[in-house]
């Protein structure tokens, strides 16, 4: 370092290995440019909401406010598209996709709506999970028309919020006393050879008259099930919780009972209207 750069600054006093620091200014358009960040964010603070407080943060005295700008898009965008929903929900089901324009605003309404509220359960691409049906293909509980999916949508299944839930409830024939294991185990062996290979084939042919005596009068004696009933079909190989012969015993022993909101205490007429399309439209629409 030299001495005439040393006398026009001097130093920091940080010294390393001989070398020391000089105490150099900071050049002026920096400075000036640093002071005017702190008066700007002075004046932001005073003009929009910055201050949290205990219940919320100081309004600004501007009022600006990003939730009700977005209240207003989305009131905006309702009044653009308040015709073709009304068309919607006017229109009969089974009509909406003779109708390129309205099928297009529907599916790509639906698909919002479905990604929203449903893609928790049955995930994004719609594949479903242990416990959650797989719209993509076309194995239905309850049926998979465009009006049964409306039906289903609407009111939902075994819910205590809507008195039109589609209900049904399997016995938990262990759990409570109906069958002893011995005989759920014949039953689950005869159950897995209407679609599969049974854990014990021995086991099959004893099963069948328990299966006709406890389980025929709801999934049929051929055991292809029953939409009206919401009785999944045990010969196609899909099974909501599993089909190995652990799960087939918890199944039989405790039951399942699962669950689908009302949509209609959510959803308007128009949107359950266009995630019914869009799930229809998934390819396993009926």
């Amino acid at each position: 370092m030299s001495d005439e750069l040393k006398d026009k600054h001097g130093t920091t006093g940080h010294e390393w290995d001989g070398i020391e620091e000089l105490n150099t200014p900071l050049p002026r358009w920096w400075l000036y440019t640093f002071y005017a960040t702190i008066v700007w964010g002075v004046i932001y603070t005073i003009l929009y909401p910055a201050w949290p407080l205990v219940n919320q943060a100081t309004s600004g005295l501007l009022g600006f406010s990003t939730r009700a700008q977005v209240e207003q898009e989305i009131t905006a965008m309702a009044e653009t598209n308040a015709a073709i929903n009304q068309q919607l929900v006017d229109s009969d089901l089974t009509q909406i996709a003779a109708d390129p324009e309205l099928n297009q605003f529907a599916v790509s309404s639906g698909g919002a709506v479905f990604r929203t509220w449903c893609a928790q359960c049955h995930g994004s691409g719609a594949a479903g999970a242990v416990g959650y049906p797989n719209l993509l293909d076309d194995d239905w509980l309850w049926g998979g028309d465009i009006e049964e999916i409306h039906y289903t949508v609407t009111h939902g299944i075994r819910n205590e919020e809507d008195a039109d839930a589609r209900y049904s409830q399997m016995p938990a024939f262990g759990a409570d006393g109906l069958l002893d294991q011995p005989q759920i185990r014949r039953v689950v062996n005869y159950v897995m050879s209407l679609s599969g290979e049974p854990q014990d084939p021995t086991l099959v042919a004893p099963g069948a008259p328990i299966f006709a005596e406890n389980c025929a009068s709801c999934h049929g004696d051929d055991g292809t099930g029953d939409r009206d009933q919401g009785a999944p079909d045990l010969t196609d190989a899909i099974w909501l919780y599993g089909g190995d012969f652990d799960t087939l015993m918890q199944t039989v022993t405790n039951s399942r009972f699962g669950v689908m909101p009302a949509w209609s205490e959510r959803l308007t007429e128009a949107q359950i209207r266009a995630v019914s399309v869009y799930v229809h439209g998934l390819g396993g629409g009926e």
